[in-house]
């Protein structure tokens, strides 16, 4: 699961509609599969590991939220019918508030370190984001986005959702989704059809009326 959203919200001078990478915050959620919830009774005997499982689902939630917060305004820019955009402006302002609550619950995570995984034997380190010590770019008190570059670099920075870009929008956030096993065990029918959808989404086009 990718956390450098974690990082991204913090950054002062990086932005990703700008080309700018940023390291996530559990870098061990990058390495393997993590269970979000309990595969079987199992996966409760160990508290740690079941903690580690409840980190992994506060991470994920907001996760999946910061990917529609962006799209939809992503998406905003490309239709012309009013009511779609006022759907996009509707639904993206509720991700948003969404991502907000989800956001700072993932600051709780219970600090974990390398907790391994009985069944694929991937392990986990869940930092201590409360800490003073691990600097501002982790820190869990700062929820609101820091103030960055935006539109252009010699312009003053300001607090933006990022990334806003309209080109490929719906097709990255649905490959987030796909990065992420939520559609594990679909059909290929079904991969089809979401990026069709997808695909059909980011070839909108501004009319002129």
């Amino acid at each position: 699961m990718d956390t450098t959203w974690w990082t991204r919200y913090r950054s002062r001078t990086g932005n990703p509609d700008l080309g700018d990478t940023f390291a996530p915050a559990v870098p061990s959620l990058i390495v393997g599969t993590h269970p979000g919830i309990p595969r079987t009774d199992d996966d409760l005997n160990d508290p740690n590991f079941l903690q580690a499982i409840a980190n992994t689902a506060g991470f994920h939630f907001a996760n999946i939220e910061v990917g529609g917060a962006s799209m939809y305004p992503g998406l905003a820019q490309r239709v012309t019918n009013v009511e779609v955009l006022r759907i996009l402006l509707s639904i993206g302002g509720t991700e948003i508030a969404h991502f907000q609550t989800w956001h700072d619950k993932a600051g709780n995570a219970i600090p974990l370190m390398d907790v391994k995984d009985p069944v694929t034997g991937f392990s986990v380190t869940f930092p201590d984001l409360t800490q003073d010590s691990v600097g501002e770019d982790l820190k869990s008190n700062l929820i609101m986005p820091e103030p960055t570059a935006f539109l252009s670099r010699k312009l003053p920075v300001c607090s933006i959702i990022r990334p806003t870009a309209t080109n490929g929008a719906a097709t990255a956030a649905l490959q987030g989704f796909a990065n992420m096993n939520v559609f594990a065990g679909q059909s290929k029918a079904f991969f089809a059809f979401v990026t069709r959808l997808a695909q059909e989404a980011d070839d909108a086009k501004r009319g002129t009326r």
